[in-house]
Protein backbone atom coordinates (compact mmCIF):
# COMPACT_ATOMS: atom_id res chain seq x y z
CA UNK A 1 0.00 0.00 0.00
CA UNK A 2 1.50 3.18 -0.66
CA UNK A 3 1.33 6.65 0.92
CA UNK A 4 -0.93 8.13 -1.04
CA UNK A 5 -3.22 5.20 -0.54
CA UNK A 6 -2.38 5.50 3.46
CA UNK A 7 -3.47 9.23 3.15
CA UNK A 8 -6.49 9.07 0.99
CA UNK A 9 -7.86 6.48 3.60
CA UNK A 10 -6.78 8.43 7.07
CA UNK A 11 -8.65 11.11 5.93
CA UNK A 12 -12.49 9.84 5.99
CA UNK A 13 -11.64 8.51 9.29
CA UNK A 14 -10.69 12.14 10.67
CA UNK A 15 -13.87 13.10 8.66
CA UNK A 16 -15.64 10.49 10.48
CA UNK A 17 -14.33 11.48 13.50
CA UNK A 18 -14.65 15.13 13.46
CA UNK A 19 -18.36 14.53 12.58
CA UNK A 20 -19.03 12.50 15.08
CA UNK A 21 -17.72 14.33 17.61
CA UNK A 22 -19.12 17.77 16.67
CA UNK A 23 -22.53 15.72 17.11
CA UNK A 24 -21.48 14.76 20.38
CA UNK A 25 -20.71 18.10 21.16
CA UNK A 26 -24.49 19.39 19.64
CA UNK A 27 -26.06 16.99 21.69
CA UNK A 28 -23.96 17.95 25.29
CA UNK A 29 -25.14 21.71 24.77
CA UNK A 30 -28.60 20.30 24.25
CA UNK A 31 -29.06 18.89 27.35
CA UNK A 32 -26.71 20.97 29.23
CA UNK A 33 -29.97 22.78 30.27
CA UNK A 34 -31.41 19.75 31.44
CA UNK A 35 -28.37 18.97 33.52
CA UNK A 36 -28.30 22.02 35.11
CA UNK A 37 -31.65 21.78 36.11
CA UNK A 38 -31.25 18.04 37.73
CA UNK A 39 -28.24 19.13 39.54
CA UNK A 40 -29.94 22.18 41.15
CA UNK A 41 -33.17 20.53 41.95
CA UNK A 42 -31.90 16.99 43.10
CA UNK A 43 -28.09 16.70 43.41
CA UNK A 44 -27.88 19.69 45.40
CA UNK A 45 -30.78 19.07 47.99
CA UNK A 46 -29.81 15.59 48.58
CA UNK A 47 -26.22 16.58 49.42
CA UNK A 48 -27.63 18.97 51.58
CA UNK A 49 -30.04 16.17 53.30
CA UNK A 50 -27.18 14.11 53.91
CA UNK A 51 -25.48 16.67 55.47
CA UNK A 52 -28.43 17.64 57.30
CA UNK A 53 -28.91 14.24 58.29
CA UNK A 54 -25.37 14.06 59.92
CA UNK A 55 -26.42 17.32 62.30
CA UNK A 56 -29.10 18.32 64.97
CA UNK A 57 -30.62 20.93 63.31
CA UNK A 58 -33.50 22.15 64.08
CA UNK A 59 -34.58 23.75 60.89
CA UNK A 60 -34.82 26.85 63.30
CA UNK A 61 -31.62 27.30 65.17
CA UNK A 62 -28.31 28.40 63.02
CA UNK A 63 -26.59 27.02 65.69
CA UNK A 64 -26.27 22.89 65.30
CA UNK A 65 -23.56 20.33 65.93
CA UNK A 66 -22.34 16.84 64.07
CA UNK A 67 -23.40 13.82 65.69
CA UNK A 68 -22.53 11.51 62.78
CA UNK A 69 -24.84 8.44 62.37
CA UNK A 70 -27.10 8.78 65.36
CA UNK A 71 -29.69 9.76 63.36
CA UNK A 72 -29.50 6.93 61.53
CA UNK A 73 -29.14 4.49 64.32
CA UNK A 74 -32.37 6.36 66.19
CA UNK A 75 -34.17 5.70 62.92
CA UNK A 76 -34.20 2.09 63.59
CA UNK A 77 -34.90 1.96 67.25
CA UNK A 78 -38.23 3.84 66.59
CA UNK A 79 -41.37 2.00 66.54
CA UNK A 80 -43.31 4.45 64.58
CA UNK A 81 -40.78 4.92 61.71
CA UNK A 82 -40.30 1.07 61.59
CA UNK A 83 -43.89 0.66 61.16
CA UNK A 84 -43.92 3.60 58.55
CA UNK A 85 -41.53 1.72 56.73
CA UNK A 86 -43.18 -1.26 56.97
CA UNK A 87 -46.68 0.25 55.62
CA UNK A 88 -45.01 1.90 52.78
CA UNK A 89 -43.77 -1.70 51.51
CA UNK A 90 -47.04 -3.32 52.06
CA UNK A 91 -48.51 -0.76 50.57
CA UNK A 92 -46.38 -0.40 47.63
CA UNK A 93 -46.18 -3.77 46.85
CA UNK A 94 -49.50 -4.51 47.63
CA UNK A 95 -51.36 -2.13 45.32
CA UNK A 96 -48.74 -2.91 42.71
CA UNK A 97 -49.59 -6.92 42.54
CA UNK A 98 -53.36 -6.07 42.85
CA UNK A 99 -53.81 -3.26 40.34
CA UNK A 100 -51.79 -5.26 37.57
CA UNK A 101 -53.92 -8.80 38.73
CA UNK A 102 -57.53 -6.35 38.16
CA UNK A 103 -56.17 -3.78 35.59
CA UNK A 104 -55.46 -6.75 32.84
CA UNK A 105 -58.73 -8.28 33.00
CA UNK A 106 -60.42 -5.35 32.71
CA UNK A 107 -58.53 -4.36 29.91
CA UNK A 108 -59.13 -7.46 28.19
CA UNK A 109 -62.77 -7.24 28.93
CA UNK A 110 -63.43 -3.20 27.69
CA UNK A 111 -61.28 -4.15 24.88
CA UNK A 112 -64.14 -6.87 23.35
CA UNK A 113 -66.94 -5.26 21.66
CA UNK A 114 -69.91 -4.47 23.74
CA UNK A 115 -72.86 -2.39 24.13
CA UNK A 116 -72.11 0.55 26.36
CA UNK A 117 -68.27 -0.58 26.11
CA UNK A 118 -67.29 3.45 25.42
CA UNK A 119 -69.12 4.54 28.72
CA UNK A 120 -68.10 1.55 30.63
CA UNK A 121 -64.17 3.12 29.30
CA UNK A 122 -64.72 6.58 30.68
CA UNK A 123 -66.04 5.47 33.85
CA UNK A 124 -63.81 3.51 35.14
CA UNK A 125 -61.03 6.04 33.52
CA UNK A 126 -62.90 8.92 35.46
CA UNK A 127 -62.21 6.96 39.26
CA UNK A 128 -59.23 8.03 39.24
CA UNK A 129 -59.07 11.34 37.94
CA UNK A 130 -60.29 12.92 41.31
CA UNK A 131 -57.18 14.14 43.56
CA UNK A 132 -56.67 11.12 45.80
CA UNK A 133 -57.12 13.81 49.16
CA UNK A 134 -60.82 14.08 48.21
CA UNK A 135 -60.80 10.38 47.43
CA UNK A 136 -59.82 9.84 51.06
CA UNK A 137 -62.38 12.22 52.47
CA UNK A 138 -65.05 10.67 50.93
CA UNK A 139 -63.85 7.55 51.63
CA UNK A 140 -63.42 8.57 55.18
CA UNK A 141 -66.56 8.84 55.79
CA UNK A 142 -67.88 5.53 53.70
CA UNK A 143 -65.65 3.47 56.14
CA UNK A 144 -66.24 5.33 59.23
CA UNK A 145 -66.25 2.52 62.37
CA UNK A 146 -69.49 4.52 63.69
CA UNK A 147 -73.09 3.44 62.96
CA UNK A 148 -73.34 5.92 60.81
CA UNK A 149 -70.69 5.10 57.97
CA UNK A 150 -72.19 4.11 54.87
CA UNK A 151 -70.36 0.79 55.20
CA UNK A 152 -71.45 -0.62 58.75
CA UNK A 153 -75.25 1.34 57.59
CA UNK A 154 -75.03 -1.06 54.62
CA UNK A 155 -73.90 -4.38 56.44
CA UNK A 156 -76.56 -3.60 59.40
CA UNK A 157 -79.12 -4.62 56.66
CA UNK A 158 -77.98 -8.13 57.06
CA UNK A 159 -77.54 -8.41 60.71
CA UNK A 160 -73.82 -7.76 60.43
CA UNK A 161 -72.53 -6.00 63.94
CA UNK A 162 -70.68 -2.76 63.37
CA UNK A 163 -66.85 -2.94 61.76
CA UNK A 164 -64.15 -0.82 63.33
CA UNK A 165 -62.46 -0.11 59.52
CA UNK A 166 -60.97 2.68 60.52
CA UNK A 167 -60.22 1.98 64.21
CA UNK A 168 -58.34 -0.88 64.04
CA UNK A 169 -55.23 -1.90 62.99
CA UNK A 170 -55.68 -4.37 60.14
CA UNK A 171 -58.98 -3.01 59.09
CA UNK A 172 -57.37 0.49 58.36
CA UNK A 173 -54.45 -1.01 56.24
CA UNK A 174 -56.94 -3.25 54.30
CA UNK A 175 -59.22 0.26 53.99
CA UNK A 176 -56.18 2.01 52.49
CA UNK A 177 -55.17 -0.29 50.05
CA UNK A 178 -58.58 -1.40 48.87
CA UNK A 179 -59.55 2.33 48.14
CA UNK A 180 -55.83 2.44 46.35
CA UNK A 181 -56.87 -0.48 43.80
CA UNK A 182 -59.88 0.65 43.32
CA UNK A 183 -58.79 4.44 42.68
CA UNK A 184 -56.43 2.98 40.44
CA UNK A 185 -57.89 -0.16 38.39
CA UNK A 186 -59.37 1.62 35.85
CA UNK A 187 -56.79 3.97 35.08
CA UNK A 188 -54.17 1.30 34.60
CA UNK A 189 -57.06 -0.67 32.78
CA UNK A 190 -57.06 2.04 29.80
CA UNK A 191 -52.78 2.08 30.07
CA UNK A 192 -53.28 -1.91 29.37
CA UNK A 193 -56.07 -1.18 26.59
CA UNK A 194 -53.82 1.64 24.86
CA UNK A 195 -51.15 -1.50 24.37
CA UNK A 196 -53.57 -4.37 23.58
CA UNK A 197 -55.32 -2.40 20.31
CA UNK A 198 -51.57 -2.51 18.97
CA UNK A 199 -51.39 -6.21 18.92
CA UNK A 200 -52.27 -7.29 15.20
CA UNK A 201 -55.39 -9.46 15.21
CA UNK A 202 -53.57 -11.61 12.50
CA UNK A 203 -52.21 -13.32 15.23
CA UNK A 204 -55.62 -14.58 17.18
CA UNK A 205 -57.07 -15.50 13.85
CA UNK A 206 -54.01 -17.62 12.73
CA UNK A 207 -54.40 -18.69 16.99
CA UNK A 208 -58.04 -19.82 16.09
CA UNK A 209 -57.29 -21.34 13.01
CA UNK A 210 -54.96 -23.57 15.08
CA UNK A 211 -57.22 -24.42 17.39
CA UNK A 212 -56.18 -22.35 20.67
CA UNK A 213 -59.61 -21.40 22.97
CA UNK A 214 -59.64 -18.22 24.79
CA UNK A 215 -57.49 -18.74 27.76
CA UNK A 216 -54.45 -20.28 25.61
CA UNK A 217 -54.80 -17.22 23.73
CA UNK A 218 -54.37 -15.30 26.57
CA UNK A 219 -51.45 -16.68 28.02
CA UNK A 220 -50.03 -17.25 24.79
CA UNK A 221 -50.56 -14.25 22.84
CA UNK A 222 -51.69 -10.98 24.86
CA UNK A 223 -49.87 -11.63 28.31
CA UNK A 224 -46.39 -11.82 25.99
CA UNK A 225 -47.58 -8.26 24.12
CA UNK A 226 -48.53 -6.79 27.02
CA UNK A 227 -45.16 -7.03 29.01
CA UNK A 228 -44.23 -3.50 27.95
CA UNK A 229 -46.84 -2.00 29.50
CA UNK A 230 -46.82 -4.31 32.41
CA UNK A 231 -43.00 -3.07 33.02
CA UNK A 232 -44.28 0.95 32.57
CA UNK A 233 -47.44 0.49 34.73
CA UNK A 234 -45.86 -1.60 37.25
CA UNK A 235 -42.85 0.83 37.41
CA UNK A 236 -45.65 3.83 38.05
CA UNK A 237 -47.54 1.72 40.54
CA UNK A 238 -44.42 1.14 42.49
CA UNK A 239 -42.76 4.42 42.69
CA UNK A 240 -46.35 6.23 43.42
CA UNK A 241 -46.60 3.34 46.03
CA UNK A 242 -43.45 4.31 48.10
CA UNK A 243 -44.15 8.25 48.05
CA UNK A 244 -47.50 7.83 48.66
CA UNK A 245 -48.72 10.12 51.31
CA UNK A 246 -52.14 11.81 50.93
CA UNK A 247 -54.33 9.12 50.55
CA UNK A 248 -53.86 7.68 53.55
CA UNK A 249 -53.48 11.37 55.37
CA UNK A 250 -56.71 12.15 54.70
CA UNK A 251 -58.48 8.38 55.35
CA UNK A 252 -56.89 7.94 58.70
CA UNK A 253 -54.58 10.35 59.37
CA UNK A 254 -51.38 7.61 59.82
CA UNK A 255 -54.15 5.85 62.29
CA UNK A 256 -54.91 4.24 64.33
CA UNK A 257 -51.56 4.86 65.97
CA UNK A 258 -49.02 4.39 63.72
CA UNK A 259 -50.44 1.55 61.62
CA UNK A 260 -51.08 3.17 58.80
CA UNK A 261 -48.49 5.83 58.66
CA UNK A 262 -46.19 5.98 55.99
CA UNK A 263 -42.62 7.04 55.64
CA UNK A 264 -43.31 10.43 53.42
CA UNK A 265 -45.72 11.25 56.35
CA UNK A 266 -42.85 10.17 58.75
CA UNK A 267 -40.58 12.22 57.20
CA UNK A 268 -43.11 15.49 57.49
CA UNK A 269 -43.96 14.82 60.88
CA UNK A 270 -39.87 14.22 62.52
CA UNK A 271 -38.74 17.21 60.15
CA UNK A 272 -40.90 19.66 60.27
CA UNK A 273 -44.05 18.82 63.07
CA UNK A 274 -41.53 18.47 65.51
CA UNK A 275 -38.46 20.16 64.75
CA UNK A 276 -36.17 17.37 64.13
CA UNK A 277 -34.58 18.51 60.88
CA UNK A 278 -31.30 16.41 61.50
CA UNK A 279 -33.69 13.12 61.52
CA UNK A 280 -35.98 13.92 59.29
CA UNK A 281 -32.87 14.31 56.77
CA UNK A 282 -31.54 10.89 57.49
CA UNK A 283 -34.87 9.29 57.08
CA UNK A 284 -35.24 10.98 53.60
CA UNK A 285 -31.62 9.74 52.49
CA UNK A 286 -32.76 6.23 53.80
CA UNK A 287 -35.89 6.55 51.89
CA UNK A 288 -33.88 7.69 48.62
CA UNK A 289 -31.35 4.76 48.97
CA UNK A 290 -34.33 2.38 49.59
CA UNK A 291 -36.06 3.45 46.05
CA UNK A 292 -33.10 3.34 44.42
CA UNK A 293 -32.96 -0.38 45.83
CA UNK A 294 -36.16 -1.18 44.73
CA UNK A 295 -36.73 0.65 41.58
CA UNK A 296 -33.39 -0.81 40.56
CA UNK A 297 -34.27 -4.49 41.56
CA UNK A 298 -37.57 -4.31 39.64
CA UNK A 299 -36.01 -2.63 36.40
CA UNK A 300 -33.30 -5.72 36.20
CA UNK A 301 -36.71 -7.83 36.71
CA UNK A 302 -38.46 -6.42 34.18
CA UNK A 303 -35.13 -6.42 31.28
CA UNK A 304 -35.01 -10.52 32.71
CA UNK A 305 -38.92 -10.81 31.28
CA UNK A 306 -38.75 -8.51 28.37
CA UNK A 307 -35.51 -10.76 27.11
CA UNK A 308 -37.73 -14.17 27.72
CA UNK A 309 -40.64 -12.72 26.15
CA UNK A 310 -38.72 -11.33 23.39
Amino acid sequence: MTAATIGHASKPKSKRASSLWAENLSSFWFLLPIIIIFFILTVVPLAQSFFYSLTDYDGYSENFGFVAFSNYAAIFKDPSLLSALGFTLLYAFGTTLLVTCFAIPLAVTLNKAMWGRSFARSLFFFLGVPAQAIIGLIWQYIFSPLGSGVMNKVIAVFGIPNIPWLADDNWARFCVIFVAVWMQVGWHATLYLAYLQTIPADLYEQARVDGANSRQQFFHITLPQLIPGIVVSMFLLMTGGLKIYDLPYTLTGGGPGYATNTLSQAIILKGIGQSQYGLGSALSVCFTIACILVIAAQTGIANAVEKRFQ
